[in-house]
């Protein structure tokens, strides 16, 4: 299907979701809610697949979050020294520097 007629799909199933919220259909609006999620992909359900051992393994592909992408994404985070301190701020409201050429 093309993302033109999947769209119209997901624009039919929200109206027919809030006219079944309108008209107090509860079940039938949870129904077209999954079935919303189920065509935007964010279902979360997954593939249920098995390992050597037969216990079920939970598959999910989805969108990776920001800052996950590319290289380097799975480098350590560099962690400051032992007994480190984060310096004080300056504070700007008071004077501290003498003024250049006084006259």
């Amino acid at each position: 299907m093309s993302s033109r007629s999947n769209h119209a799909r997901l624009v039919a199933l929200e109206k027919e979701m809030e006219e079944a919220a309108a008209a107090f259909d509860f079940e039938r609006a949870a129904a077209l809610r999954d079935e919303i999620a189920r065509w935007k992909g964010e279902t979360g359900d997954g593939t249920v697949i098995l390992d050597e051992d037969g216990n079920p393994v939970k598959v999910s592909v989805g969108q990776a979050p920001p800052g996950q992408i590319g290289l380097g994404s799975n480098a350590p985070v560099r962690q400051p020294p032992k007994g480190w301190v984060k310096p004080k701020k300056p504070d700007f409201m008071i004077k501290t520097v003498k003024p250049r050429g006084g006259r």
